[in-house]
């Protein structure tokens, strides 16, 4: 779906909707039905156990006694191969006993799992060793997991307190290979910058807390988080991941938070970063000529003006309520951000002083019901509060003028709780079953607020001589009026079961997620319209023929060029989703040295509208096959040999229900005007069109039979990976491994409604339709279900020549080599570099050059002029990534840091009108890749290289026993701000430049210091 019709604000491009019980081990029968008896699901709760395996020598023993340090006792028998495996274990701290007529006769201690990784304890001359490149003994050489196939990294708690990081799941996410920052400016429901995975589109990531999904369910971007020092372990799946998990084609951030012990623990942080040592932005000039009435020359945006200073206090409490049987963990953080934003000369709210809080909470609490059966209860919180106030600003001067009114006041993120409960039902048998609940607030209200006032836009655009000199505008600051009640939820319950049979260990299971957007969408401040100002240099050029808006020289006052534009939004609507999964997978030890894992998973998706009717129904069968390898050439977890085949499957956001299948108003009325008031406001208007929609979006909701192509199928990708991990002498680990991901199919919108009608008037039908846009699969025939005159249902069939599209292509190929040395008591480090390509003639569910929000609702395939040229690099192509991080333990008391990233520039964009003659054949404006009359596929041009450095250093003082620390952290030393998103729209009208095109949209952010005490005890 179209941003706006054009030509428009660049402010306002986007629509308001931004288109886009305790179990015992007796009733083992009760609980297999249970699983067979709940017959539909979708499964993707994240890992938060690992495991234990090894090998003993023959009649050394015949069973293993595992105790962790909370009391959790298991008691595994060894098989005929003197094999053993203890799975799903809760993370924590082990020992693990050989016993031989009962009785201990060897012993390992201090075993510590990582999540979603097995740890070989064999009772060999080598203790323990763990099976993810950091070795549990010191004199052991770094060992290899050869019991996974998936491609993930693992950020320990102790790790997070060693790397300079920010502090948020994507800053410790961009760790991992092929994990960038996105170029789209994207962020999350409490404000965290969004990174993207494998070229796929930033709203393509799942996250999860201890299991349960926390992604924001209407657009897909982001998810809640855990409180910094709540973190145990951070995993991310950057490809390659089991049957057992699916809803992305992205990757996955799954965060385990901590957990009560035996032992007493508590502690806190406080961190500042200080104003002073925060370096100036770079300012934003037009750079392409300039508008008709200039505010401040070529002044755009005075970044250098922006201040800001944030504190943070960090603490946490966790510990026995009774030993060995019930563990309360507590954490909290309070965070506030204060400062003073200048923004563009265009904006509303030109000066903002502002305060940003963020207070976070997580609370668990495990019960060792017995040794058999656990409890964990999970409560987390994150929130994002904004307020502040507004202020005028002279951009000549560059100081602050007088208070115009209160900012919007803005509460997002929310709270989720969770249970799960486990029960090794046998040695052999493991169920367990998770259901968990999250609210996610979306409060936007406006502070004093004045409904007299028109909201006005784009006066840089006004007619110099009604003016005087200086663009004229109101203290009317807010453009859309939201619902107190705006939210969203969502539930998830999940039921697994794992069978270890011989050298089979067989896992099925299901899991049902309902999400739920409850008042969303929005309407049009004052009136019920707002006014922007445009101007054209061939005003005797009709502006959108097709939409009957035409040339301002034909009527009175247009002769100039210059125009206005009244534009009214109105959409506020409540939808739901249900998906559903099934799995079943075998990793089979096949030998010794090979495991091999066969896996299956079946998705189902439905979505309903505003009425709560069903408008895509996808419960056939959606199989995803997951096929994967791991070969332990040497039997001694020193080089391992790996692969993997996959299919993914991506339900639809709900985002989709609010627009295409909503009955949202979005139109726009031109008219030229013979003066400006005192409030902004254009006077002696004369319309020169009436109320138009290049969308059709005229307040009608259509019938849900109607909105999407008939057997709509959903997203998916298909994945592939080979590589290697081997051991290099005694102290490092290097490896190398190729991915390719192909995407199969897609849904987006398609607006060429008159294209649907002439077809079926071929047929013989007479159709006048009253959707917006149709969801289809792009890129392929589509059959579409029309009513005709006399009301019935009719098909009307397109191929994807009569649609005029090319094929849906998608494609992202990498190369990924890395070398690590694990830490040995001295220091840690990795370096990885991926070369990779992601091109094709689509992002996925967003577009990224625009900034567009609307997943799966994209600008994309609305009408095939969109779609000229469109085939090259997409937005998320980084041909080049570099990554070194590590640390150094001076001495004891001393430790340095520090994180290199080299990231090689994705593609710079022209936009313009289209063809040759650059007209608006559809009313999109300056949105064609066409530059000036020639094609402009993406990619064309290239933004520069992103380097950062971020170091470093820790002094833990010997007279507090290293429990005492400081730190200093250095983000961004050499200051780099290159473009990380430029302007891409070349025209504002036929013929005339767009001022900004190419200047910097998303830039790094500037350099800034964290200072830090730390107390743990």
């Amino acid at each position: 779906m179209r941003a706006a019709s054009a030509p428009v604000s660049r402010n306002t491009r986007e629509p308001t909707l931004n288109k886009h019980v305790p179990v015992s081990r007796r009733p083992l029968a009760a609980a297999l039905l249970t699983v067979l008896t709940l017959a539909s699901a979708p499964a993707f709760a994240q890992s938060t156990t690992g495991s234990i395996v090894g090998q003993v020598p023959a009649s050394r023993g015949e069973a293993v006694l595992i105790k962790s340090s909370t009391g959790i006792t298991r008691t595994v028998n060894i098989d005929s191969r003197g094999r053993y495996s203890a799975t799903e274990l809760p993370l924590g701290t082990y020992t693990v006993s050989l016993l031989h007529d009962g009785k201990v006769v060897d012993t390992r201690n201090d075993i510590t799992l990582r999540v979603g990784a097995g740890i070989e304890v064999s009772f060999e001359p080598v203790a323990a060793k763990e099976l993810g490149t950091v070795s549990v003994s010191a004199n052991a050489a770094p060992s290899i997991d050869v019991t996974t196939i998936d491609s993930r990294t693992v950020i320990t708690a102790d790790e997070l307190a060693r790397l300079p990081l920010g502090r948020s799941a994507e800053s410790i996410a961009l760790l991992a290979p092929g994990v960038t920052g996105n170029s789209g400016g994207y962020t999350g429901p409490t404000g965290q910058s969004l990174v993207t995975f494998g070229g796929s589109a930033a709203s393509e990531n799942a996250y999860y807390i201890n299991g349960f999904n926390t992604t924001e369910p209407q657009r897909g971007l982001g998810g809640l988080t855990l409180p910094y020092g709540a973190i145990e372990q951070q995993e991310i799946y950057t490809g390659g991941y089991s049957a057992q998990y699916g809803r992305s084609d992205g990757g996955v951030i799954n965060m385990v938070g901590k957990r009560g012990s035996n032992e007493w623990h508590f502690g806190g942080a406080v961190l500042w970063q200080p104003a002073f040592a925060q370096a100036d932005g770079t300012n934003t000039y037009y750079t392409n000529g300039l508008p008709a009435s200039p505010v401040a020359g070529g002044l755009y945006d005075p970044n250098s003006r922006n201040r800001q200073w944030t504190t943070t206090y960090d603490a946490y409490l966790g510990g026995p309520l009774i030993k060995d049987k019930l563990f309360l963990f507590l954490a909290a953080e309070a965070s506030r951000q204060e400062g003073t934003t200048v923004n563009d000369v265009t904006n509303a709210k030109p000066y903002v002083n502002y305060k940003y809080d963020s207070p976070k909470w997580y609370a668990k609490l495990d019960w060792n019901i017995t040794d058999s059966n656990i409890l964990e209860i999970t409560g987390a919180s994150n929130k994002y509060e904004t307020s502040g106030s507004i202020y005028d600003y002279n951009y000549s001067t560059l100081s602050r003028g007088d208070f115009i009114n209160l900012d919007d006041r803005i509460k997002t993120g929310g709270d989720l709780y969770t249970a799960k409960f486990t029960s090794y039902i046998t040695d052999a048998l493991t169920f367990s079953a998770m259901y968990g609940r999250m609210k996610t607030m979306n409060y936007d209200v406006p502070g004093n607020y004045d409904s007299s006032l028109t909201y006005v836009t784009d006066i840089q655009n006004q007619n110099p001589s009604y003016i005087g000199g200086n663009p004229v505008g109101n203290s009317q600051v807010t453009q859309s009026l939201y619902s107190p009640n705006r939210h969203n939820t969502s539930n998830n319950l999940r039921i697994d079961l794992s069978y270890q049979l011989g050298s089979h260990t067989l896992s099925a299971g299901i899991d049902n997620q309902n999400s739920r957007a409850i008042d969303q969408g929005s309407q049009t401040s004052g009136p019920g319209y707002y006014w922007g100002y445009a101007y054209t240099t061939t005003p005797n050029a009709a502006l959108i023929p097709s939409l009957g808006v035409g040339a301002p020289a034909s009527y009175p006052n247009g002769a100039s060029g210059y125009y206005a534009i009244q534009y009214v939004n109105s959409s506020i609507a409540s939808v739901r989703s249900a998906q559903r999964a099934q799995y079943i997978e075998d990793k089979w030890q096949l030998t010794d040295r090979w495991l091999l894992s066969l896996g299956l998973r079946n998705d189902q998706f439905t979505d309903y509208n505003a009425d709560g009717d069903a408008y895509i129904r996808q419960r056939s069968a959606q199989w995803a096959p997951r096929l994967g390898f791991s070969w332990d050439v040497n039997g001694d977890a020193s080089f391992k040999v790996y692969g993997n085949a996959g299919r993914y499957y991506l339900g639809l956001p709900l985002n989709p229900a609010l627009n295409a299948a909503g009955a949202y108003v979005a139109t726009q009325q031109y008219f030229t005007y013979s003066g400006i008031a005192a409030d902004g406001t254009p006077t002696g208007l004369v319309p020169f069109s009436n109320p138009v929609s290049s969308n059709n979006t005229y307040g009608v909701l259509p019938d849900p039979k109607t909105v999407t192509a008939q057997n709509i199928k959903p997203e998916y990708q298909d994945e592939f990976i080979l590589g290697f991990t081997k051991t290099l002498g005694t102290q490092w680990v290097y490896g190398a491994k190729l991915t390719q991901r192909i995407l199969r199919n897609g849904i987006d919108d398609y607006c060429d409604v008159p294209t649907i009608e002439n077809k079926a008037a071929q047929l013989g039908y007479t159709v006048s339709a009253t959707n917006s846009c149709y969801l289809i699969n792009p890129g392929r025939a589509n059959t579409f279900t029309v009513i005709d005159d006399t009301g019935a249902y009719r098909s009307v069939s397109l191929t994807n020549d009569e649609m005029g599209f090319p094929p849906l292509k998608r494609k992202y190929y990498a190369l990924e080599t890395f070398l690590e040395h694990p830490f040995d008591g001295h220091w840690y480090g990795k370096i990885d570099y991926v070369f990779s390509r992601s091109y094709g003639d689509t992002e996925g569910q967003l577009r990224s050059d625009i900034k567009q929000t609307a997943a799966s609702t994209s600008i994309d395939w609305d009408f095939p002029s969109l779609m000229s040229y469109s085939n090259g690099a997409q937005s998320n192509d980084h041909t080049h990534q570099l990554k070194l991080f590590g640390y150094y333990q001076i001495s004891p008391e001393w430790q340095v840091s520090g994180n290199l990233s080299l990231v090689s520039g994705n593609p710079r964009n022209c936009l313009g009108y289209y063809g040759p003659a650059q007209t608006d054949p559809n009313g999109y404006g300056s949105y064609y890749h066409w530059c000036g009359g020639q094609p402009s596929p993406p990619g064309t041009h290239r933004l520069p290289w992103n380097k950062q450095l971020d170091v470093g250093a820790t002094y833990r003082p010997a007279f507090a026993a290293q429990k005492l620390g400081f730190s200093l952290n250095v983000f961004n030393l050499f200051n780099s701000q290159a473009i990380l998103n430029a302007y891409p729209y070349y025209q504002i009208s036929p013929g005339t430049p767009d001022p900004l095109y190419g200047s910097a949209v998303v830039r790094q952010q500037p350099r800034y210091v964290r200072l830090s005490a730390t107390y743990d005890y």
